[in-house]
Order: C-alpha cells, then structure tokens, then sequence
C-alpha cells in the first residue's frame, strides 16, 4: 500500500473516533442538563419584584456574588449574561435572566417572576398590565423567498 493510503486510513479512523467521542460528550451534557433542568423546577418560586435596571455585561463586570464568580467556568467568564438589577422587598439585588425573559422584561415595573437561585426564569405577570409578548424576529431572506415559492404553488 502507498504511502497516501496510509494517510487516508488514518485520517479515516480519526473521523471515526472524533465522531464516536462528540456523540459521547454530547450525551453525557445533555443528561447534565436534564438534571440541572430538574434541580431549578424543584427549588423554583414566584417573587413579586421592582424591576430597576436590565443590561447585557460580562460576568465581571455585572456584580455578581464572589462565589457565584468562582463557580463559573473560566470561559464563560468573559461572555455577556443578561444581569437584573430588582429589589426585592428592602434589598437590591443582582439576577440573571433567561434570554426570552430577558427581552420581554419590563424596566421600572412591578413583577412577579419565576426565581431558581439567582436565575429568573419565567415571567409570571406585570403590575398594572398584561405580560408582553416576545417581539417576532425579522424575517431572513431565504425564508421570505421560500413563502414566496409556497404562495406561488398553492395558486
């Protein structure tokens, strides 16, 4: 056998074991996700809150407890979280939010929200108005294209 067939029966078998090793991983992460899922459903409760401010800041930055700093991985240290300033009875507090939560947050308004933690996860209700709905995203062009052809074929 050449030389070059050598090559492709190695690079063979590393595509075989990276593909083996990312179905692996990939499992493994999403049975942690699952339990961490279980873990916030089970701890979670319904807070009434004044909203005063809501930003996207690095984890640095943002305010958060030492110790939940030092949990983080070192990564994702450097990535934007969507961080809450709300009091909550007489304190001020710093939250983070989910994404979708995150957008539809009212600033300046009284809420009650779902708290796992430190992590608001559901919007429950507003005072003085009804929850706002997640803004539609903006159509691609691939997708305006293909209603379009689907328009087209129905005539």
């Amino acid at each position: 056998m050449p030389w070059w067939g050598w090559v492709l029966v190695g690079l063979g078998v590393l595509i075989v074991a990276f593909i083996v090793f990312a179905l692996t991983y990939g499992k493994k992460l999403q049975r942690k996700q699952a339990e961490a899922e279980k873990q916030m459903a089970a701890v979670k409760q319904d807070i009434p809150m004044l909203i005063i401010d809501k930003q996207k800041k690095k984890a640095k930055e943002s305010g958060l407890p030492e110790s939940v700093l030092s949990q983080m991985p070192k990564l994702s240290r450097n990535l934007k979280l969507p961080v809450v300033k709300a009091k909550i009875g007489p304190k001020i507090m710093t939250l983070i939010a989910e994404e979708k939560v995150f957008e539809i947050l009212p600033v300046k308004k009284e809420v009650t929200v779902s708290v796992s933690g430190i992590y608001i996860t559901e919007l429950k209700k507003v005072r003085g108005g009804t929850v706002p709905k997640l803004p539609e995203k903006k159509k691609t062009l691939f997708t305006k294209l293909s209603e379009k052809a689907k328009a087209a074929q129905m005539k």
